[in-house]
């Protein structure tokens, strides 16, 4: 990756944890990938309420029904913490965009490996 995330220059600074806070950032460092947010919020929204409805007891209820939403959360901070930093942004789409174009099993692994290994970072970084 080169330069330690802590020492890269920030697009913009991290958001807080809310969906409008989220998406507001998201406008800005990646404004192609809204629908994508906004399709997820709804089926967080969605799920959260088929569990709520489905769930027998209050505390049940109130436990379960509302992870769905902070799972939405938790992932578009990680991909937030990622797009707002360009260095970290460019290592992501291009090792995604190397495994996606792979000739080998083993350079997809290779490519793949890196994509995960910067999302986890980015998730660790704003979920701790």
């Amino acid at each position: 990756m080169g330069q330690a995330a802590s020492e890269e220059t920030e697009l913009i600074p991290r958001p807080d944890k809310t969906p409008a806070a989220l998406k507001a950032a998201l406008a800005v460092v990646a404004p192609d990938r809204l629908p994508e947010m906004i399709e997820g919020r709804t089926g967080a929204m969605a799920e959260a309420i088929a569990t709520a409805t489905a769930t027998a007891t209050a505390t049940a209820t109130a436990t379960g029904s509302v992870q769905p939403i902070r799972s939405f959360v938790a992932h578009w901070a990680a991909v937030l913490e990622i797009e707002r930093l360009p260095a970290t942004s460019r290592a992501y789409h291009r090792s995604n965009y190397l495994a996606n174009h792979a000739a080998s099993i083993e350079e997809c692994r290779r490519h793949a490996v890196t994509v995960a290994e910067l999302y986890r970072a980015a998730f660790a970084a704003v979920n701790e």
